[in-house]
């Protein structure tokens, strides 16, 4: 009796297990084809892509004009800085200078010492630029 009952729970086992790897083997291929399928979906978006942007770059090409100008133009003059921007930037130098040496606290006083010098600086340069506009 005892050998029938471990006979068939042997055979229970074994076929319980073999069932398993099965499902097992099933998932692992559904799997693999899902990675595939995917693949290939992210291969033809690439080349849609990537044939639209030739269609694009070949038409560029065919709008293009070719210009030929025996002209030199004039380099075009640089901006002059505002006399507020100058006297903002200056400001705010000698008032984080300024301020770091008076300061206990040297990051702090450079901060605050730097924030007054640049208002400063900028009102400053701000007069002198309304004067020469009057002139």
């Amino acid at each position: 009796m005892k050998k029938l009952i471990l006979l068939v729970s042997l055979s229970i086992g074994l076929l319980y297990s073999c069932k398993d790897t099965n499902n097992e083997a099933l998932d692992l291929e559904k799997e693999r084809q899902a990675s595939i399928d995917s693949m290939k979906m992210e291969i033809e978006k690439q080349r849609i892509i990537d044939s639209m942007q030739l269609v694009n770059s070949q038409r560029a090409e065919s709008k293009k004009e070719v210009v030929v100008v025996n002209q030199t133009a004039p380099a075009p003059a640089k901006k002059k800085w505002s006399g507020a921007a100058k006297g903002a930037v200056i400001g705010a130098g000698v008032g984080a200078v300024t301020g770091a040496a008076i300061s206990k606290n040297k990051a702090e006083g450079a901060i605050i010492g730097g924030l007054a010098g640049a208002g400063v600086g900028a009102g400053t340069g701000a007069i002198v630029d309304e004067s020469k506009k009057k002139e």
